[in-house]
């Protein structure tokens, strides 16, 4: 039996349609988002972003995003980057997946100077 700490967090409330519509504005959606998901973001270095692409996330097909970034730390360095899968539900920013596992590999990744431009 799952207890409600195992399940993903979603936002939305998942319509299961298999035919998803592409996230059109995810790049300004990432921003918005990591915003306020970073403790510090601030100064963030080496982003970057893969184009969402349908990928099966617990059984649905959804579109996935795949980004990676350097947060930097409260006494100024910089952790090694990070990989984020963030899944879309009916075209908006549903969860982020702090492991993403197969949800991208083989992301092709660009360059995401929005997230290096953020500020408090």
């Amino acid at each position: 039996m799952d207890s409600d700490e195992s399940r993903p967090t979603s936002f939305i409330t998942d319509s299961n349609d298999a035919n998803q519509p592409f996230p059109a504005s995810y790049r300004s959606e990432l921003v918005a988002f990591l915003h306020t998901y970073l403790n510090n973001p601030v100064d963030v270095h080496d982003a970057s972003v893969a184009e969402p692409v349908q990928r099966t996330v617990g059984g649905r097909l959804r579109y996935v995003s795949c980004l990676r970034y350097s947060p930097r730390e409260s006494d100024g360095s910089y952790r090694e980057p990070r990989e984020r899968a963030v899944v879309y539900v009916d075209a908006r920013l549903d969860r982020v997946l702090e492991n993403p596992g197969d949800a991208c590999s083989g992301a092709t990744y660009a360059a995401f100077p929005e997230l290096e431009k953020l500020t408090r």
